[in-house]
């Protein structure tokens, strides 16, 4: 497993991490030990950077992590960034004050085993927050209380990481990014090498999309956001497909398959994809399954993809993506 730097934190991480909103919830029915042991896989295939969120599960799936490192008494081996922001209304910015942080930081802080968080990141908060000092504000005072070592931001929009990169406290920004979100090369990643901020891609399948095992016909449980925010009926559509329209996902896919190696899985193009940018410090791949953790685990030692490779992802993103996502996010 390579590392990368995580921005100015001090931290290098390995550079495929784990995403956990899959074994916390949203995602179809997945049994408590299931989820463990996902998290013990990825600790055996050397991941130790771990993303969370309180509201996973409410919970659950930091609990998950917790027993865990408890188990293999490796608290201070794994670097654990969690969130917290979205239990509170997501369209009130000025709920985002320190009392309410505060209090979900310190249920995180008890769920997850640790003093102080290695990384409390605002979880997607409307755009209006980030205009408003008084948000990061309050990350400085926890910092500074020793609740959480350091800070940093999950976005939606270009926009907002752009803007959230101006306040000093934001040491991370996590964002999407895949061959169907391709906008943060264009300025985002200039200016977060600049300011020397580091860069946690999410969603990097687009739900399962980019994985290439999902068909057409797909079904999937009523429990499971693919089905219930097919249109952002319940939280922002671009976290679910990245937001591109399920059909246009698969038109889109079949097009990138005739530019894949013979030696890789489109999952395994698609990390390589994501990880040949630079700008990138590691990326947290969710998944249910073990035997997945371990194969998302091992692109990290695969071979750059070609300049063709690349330019052949960009035109298909051209053709088919763009008009959906690129104005949007």
């Amino acid at each position: 497993m390579n590392h990368r730097r995580l921005g100015s934190t001090g931290y290098d991480v390995s550079e495929v991490g784990l995403g956990t909103w899959n074994i916390g919830g949203d995602w179809g029915e997945v049994s408590d030990e299931t989820g463990r042991d996902v998290v013990r896989a990825a600790l055996d295939a050397d991941i130790d950077f771990i993303d969370t969120a309180d509201v996973y599960g409410d919970g659950r799936s930091e609990r998950h992590i917790g027993r865990v490192l408890d188990e293999r008494d490796a608290h201070d081996d794994v670097v654990v960034a969690t969130k917290a922001g979205r239990r509170l209304d997501p369209h009130e910015a000025d709920r985002y004050t320190y009392d309410t942080l505060s209090a979900h930081v310190d249920r995180s802080r008890e769920y997850l085993g640790e003093d102080t968080l290695d990384l409390l990141q605002l979880h997607c908060p409307p755009t209006e927050a980030y205009y408003q000092p008084s948000t990061f504000e309050a990350l400085e005072r926890l910092r500074d209380e020793g609740k959480i070592a350091y800070a940093g931001v999950s976005v939606e929009k270009v926009e907002e990481a752009l803007k959230a990169i101006e306040y000093d406290v934001v040491e991370t920004v996590q964002i999407i990014f895949n061959p169907f979100r391709q906008r943060p090369t264009e300025l985002f990643f200039e200016q977060a090498r600049k300011e020397d901020v580091g860069v946690i891609v999410r969603v990097p399948y687009a739900s399962g999309l980019l994985t290439g095992a999902l068909d057409r016909e797909q079904s999937f449980p009523e429990d499971d956001h693919r089905n219930f925010n097919r249109e952002g009926e319940a939280f922002d559509v671009g976290e679910t497909f990245a937001g591109v329209p399920y059909e246009t996902g698969h038109d889109a896919v079949e097009a990138l398959e005739t530019h894949v190696p013979e030696s890789l899985s489109v999952a395994e193009f698609t990390l390589r994809w994501i990880l040949d940018h630079e700008a990138v410090s590691t990326v947290i791949p969710g998944t249910t399954s073990p035997e997945h953790v371990r194969a998302n685990a091992a692109v990290s030692d695969l071979e750059s993809l070609s300049n063709q490779a690349h330019g052949a992802t960009r035109d298909v993103y051209e053709r088919h993506v763009a008009e959906h996502v690129h104005h949007r996010w």
